[in-house]
């Protein structure tokens, strides 16, 4: 994000975090946009490359397995693992985001539909062979990330696999906007929920610290 699009999602988020509402800033900036690309910070029109570069060197095929991407967006992230013969759900918490999906891939295989991760609705119950969860935890404020973390698991079949791809920061290091990195005790919490960590990887750059972690059920 330019510092621009910080400030700007920054403030947006700050006004529902003060009506105690984690997550409806996300309608609100999906919906405003009207289509416009730029009007959305992180929205890049293709598969997040710390994804895509794992399902490469991993070799995966979904081979009629199901998969569920957590947030997702505009959907490229979605569109890849169908591409690697996922049968994907993909949920977000904003209708427009969802109805923008629908536009922009309207014969696509994938299952997009409205769901909240703090309060999932829809989707209480169903259980996939892989679930993505990548940039979704970290645009979540402290006090809220352990019930969206607690949340994931449930979504996981036995012996399914989670990836996740999120900023990384070390426990000392300030957190004061968003993106908000994660530490590697917040992401303990996984394992504590019964989640083995299978890999744990550092895949960012100089500028941007990034994890990438798998975990089975």
């Amino acid at each position: 994000m330019s510092d621009r699009n910080i400030g700007r999602v920054q403030e947006l988020a700050q006004k529902y975090y003060a009506r105690q509402d984690a997550t409806g800033w996300f309608e609100e900036l999906y919906s405003l946009a009207e289509g416009d690309i730029g009007a959305i910070p992180w929205a890049k029109l293709t598969v997040n490359p710390h994804l895509a570069d794992w399902l490469e060197q991993n070799r995966i095929k979904g081979q009629g397995r199901t998969a569920l991407v957590i947030g997702c967006g505009l959907g490229d992230d979605a569109e890849a693992l169908a591409n690697f013969d996922f049968e994907v759900t993909a949920f977000d918490v904003s209708h427009s985001a969802i109805a923008w999906c629908n536009r922009r891939f309207p014969n696509s295989s994938v299952n997009y539909l409205r769901d909240d991760l703090l309060q999932p609705q829809v989707l209480v119950g169903k259980k996939f062979d892989f679930v993505l969860e990548a940039y979704t935890i970290q645009a979540l404020p402290a006090d809220i990330r352990i019930q969206a973390i607690a949340n994931i698991p449930r979504f996981l079949a036995p012996d399914g696999k989670l990836l996740v791809i999120c900023r990384g920061r070390e426990i000392d290091e300030p957190a004061n906007e968003l993106p908000y990195p994660l530490t590697k005790t917040e992401l303990a919490y996984f394992e504590e929920l019964g989640l083995q960590q299978v890999s744990f990887e550092e895949c960012g750059d100089s500028q941007v610290r990034r994890f990438r972690i798998v975990y089975t059920k």
